[in-house]
């Protein structure tokens, strides 16, 4: 952007000007902080709900290149670079990779954890087995708390049942809670909405982790009851699934990732997750972030219209995950 640079030269000069003798690389070491600075300061915040924390609109979710172990470099370069850009938010589980992007995101979290709101997840419907994941992810994660620990995909009513059960997942996170381990306990899931209504309507979580995209409301849609439900109990509300991984994109349908944000970004959501390729994809996605402006109704229901004829695709996961 021409004000960023702009803004770094005269950072630069001011800190060249008032130090005199300090050292080149002192000199550009300055500058680079005052410019990263500016870059975060760029991107826009909204409340992540109850939790009280100003999430960044775009944040980085925890697939894709981030949990491929064997592509690490590759993987710490992206996660970098997003927290350079302003992204404070950054979404995985153990389920990624097979524990791949937990590690890979870990790597990052040894020198930079209080930049970033970080949010892990259980699979395990169990007390004891939330217990051995937690203790699991800490160390691929590389830190001593977590911010947001969520009942990962909830599916069917046996979830929700198994997960608030006495000797279920949600028990042993209170548990991580109280000893100051977990801040918030969250809740995710893209196959129903019912089941996951039901499990906010059954417990206070402080946040929901959702499917939503310009699909989305051709088939069970997660942007009716159940988002109004997460709004009204002042939920944190993240939204996933944005592109889903792709098949959202059509010649005779959306054919850009702004038209596939910016619809996300239209909805009373916190934040959208995505997992991200390049770091050329990131810049892009944090570009669109920083550019949004509400879509109109108009725009929303040209969006729908465009994704009609291959809703099935849009929903995928709701049919096969």
């Amino acid at each position: 952007m021409e004000e960023d640079r702009r803004l770094f030269i005269k950072a630069t000069a001011a800190t060249a000007a008032g130090v005199g003798l300090l050292s080149h690389a002192r000199l550009v070491s300055t500058a680079h902080s005052m410019t990263v600075k500016v870059l975060k300061e760029g991107m826009p915040k909204r409340r992540l709900g109850k939790t009280g924390f100003k999430v960044g609109l775009f944040s980085l979710g925890g697939e894709a290149t981030v949990e491929q172990r064997e592509r690490q470099q590759d993987a710490a370069e992206i996660i970098n670079r997003a927290i350079d850009l302003g992204v404070n938010y950054i979404d995985t589980s153990p389920a990624y990779g097979s524990g791949g992007s937990e590690t890979n995101i870990g790597t990052v979290m040894k020198k930079r954890r209080d930049e970033v709101f970080l949010a892990t997840k259980t699979h395990d419907r169990t007390y004891d087995g939330t217990l051995r994941l937690f203790e699991q992810s800490l160390n691929r994660l590389q830190t001593n708390f977590i911010d947001l620990y969520q009942v990962h995909n909830v599916r069917v009513d046996e979830d929700v049942t198994g997960a608030l059960g006495k000797n279920g997942a949600v028990r042993a996170i209170e548990r991580l809670r109280d000893e100051g381990a977990v801040r918030c306990i969250g809740i995710t899931g893209h196959r129903d909405p019912g089941v996951l209504l039901r499990g906010i309507r059954e417990y206070d979580f402080d946040a929901v982790l959702l499917s939503l995209n310009a699909g989305d409301i051709h088939y069970k849609p997660f942007q009716k009851e159940l988002l109004q439900t997460a709004v009204e109990k002042d939920m944190g509300i993240i939204a996933m699934k944005v592109t889903a991984i792709g098949r959202i994109f059509r010649n005779e349908g959306i054919t850009s990732m702004s038209d596939a944000l910016g619809y996300v970004y239209s909805f009373p959501v916190s934040t959208a997750i995505v997992g991200i390729s390049t770091v050329e994809e990131l810049e892009e996605n944090v570009r669109i972030a920083r550019e949004f402006s509400d879509f109109s109704d108009d725009k929303l229901a040209q969006l729908e219209s465009l994704t009609e004829p291959y809703y099935r695709d849009a929903n995928f996961f709701k049919f096969h995950w």
